[in-house]
């Protein structure tokens, strides 16, 4: 077995037309190949020198429960969602259909401080894990995990809303199902969008083919001067995202086409590949420079698209409920027709 350079728990095994993949997290270990009787082999050699008990095909793993279909796969936390419900005393609420007020923008000196924000911080909590299959909730939660350190009632609310909209969506979670293998993905951001710092919110989703297979909602670092800057920043974080793929898949030997990122931003899309707007923008940080070198070297493609059409919208501020429930059927987020 050969250890990944891309992530350091992932083991491939290839001996001619045979391939072996293991992914190991502590003592729980996923196993799937091509060939059923050397994956039942290795498990036996396993076994020979480790206490191991053998679960079967894949049903529950670490939270997430894996449902298979005529049509696909579906990922969902059906099971954590509910226990989270029933401890935070939510399983009876009134259900709200999105995750997030339209334009939400919530500021540390809203409201008034918690006098225990203990509760709030392990809900918080609880949460972030959530979005491993719900990208439906990655912006809402990333806006109410900004204020950890120092909550108050509004940021409270906040994440009660949150807890209201996984009431009426508690099955919902990730359909995959057999497509390309193409790499797509959506970058956009919010500029200055903070009213604290007035630091941008970035968001991206990349698609295998029709599935996600990987979303980010998260504030930059640094603040923005324009908002070419920040859309030309988010570019980089998804380039640098892409670059990660590329190299994982190349370790489980699959060959891909040459990524496409589609942006809603004209300037950030002409810095991509335009030099002379070099002058224009020096007090960009070089690394940023990054995402024109990958477009040269013709290792990513970047191209427009309408605002109306940027999925990744959903991962940088608040949405109607219509525009919310378009997005999150086009990210995949859907109803789980059987449960565990």
């Amino acid at each position: 077995f050969c250890e990944s350079k891309a992530d350091y728990s992932l083991f491939t095994f290839r001996k001619g037309a045979l391939i072996i993949i293991l992914l190991i997290y502590v003592d729980d270990i996923l196993i799937t190949g091509n060939s059923l009787s050397h994956i039942f082999q290795l498990i036996q050699n396993l076994g020979k020198l480790f206490s191991m008990k053998d679960l079967g095909p894949l049903h529950f793993f670490l939270g997430l429960e894996a449902i298979y279909s005529s049509g696909g796969l579906y990922l969902t936390q059906t099971k954590y969602t509910m226990d989270l419900l029933h401890r935070t005393k939510f399983q009876d609420v009134k259900p709200i259909s999105s995750p997030a007020h339209t334009g939400q923008k919530l500021s540390l000196y809203d409201g008034d401080p918690l006098p225990d924000p203990t509760e709030y911080r392990s809900v918080v909590g609880a949460l972030q894990y959530l979005t491993l299959t719900r990208p439906d909730i990655a912006f809402a939660v990333n806006q109410v995990c900004q204020f950890m350190h120092q909550p108050t009632t509004t940021h409270w609310i906040a994440v009660k809303r949150i807890l209201r909209y996984l009431k009426s969506t508690p099955t919902h979670g990730l359909f995959y199902q057999p497509s390309s293998l193409c790499l797509e993905a959506y970058s956009d951001a919010d500029y200055a969008g903070n009213p604290d710092d007035r630091r941008s919110t970035g968001g991206y989703c990349i698609y295998l083919g029709y599935n996600p297979i990987s979303w980010s909602a998260k504030k930059h670092r640094t603040v923005s001067r324009s908002s070419t800057e920040a859309e030309y920043r988010q570019l980089a974080y998804t380039a640098a995202e892409i670059s990660w793929l590329r190299s994982l898949f190349k370790d489980l030997g699959v060959s891909l086409t040459t990524p496409l990122i589609w942006c809603d931003n004209i300037s950030s899309i002409s810095l991509a590949s335009n030099p002379v707007f070099h002058a224009r923008t020096k007090h960009l940080e070089v690394d940023y420079h990054y995402v024109r070198d990958k477009a040269v070297r013709k290792e990513l493609d970047v191209s427009y698209i309408c605002t109306t059409d940027q999925v990744a919208d959903v991962f940088t501020k608040g949405l109607s409920t219509a525009r919310f429930k378009l997005l999150a059927n086009k990210l995949m987020v859907r109803s789980c027709p059987i449960s565990l």
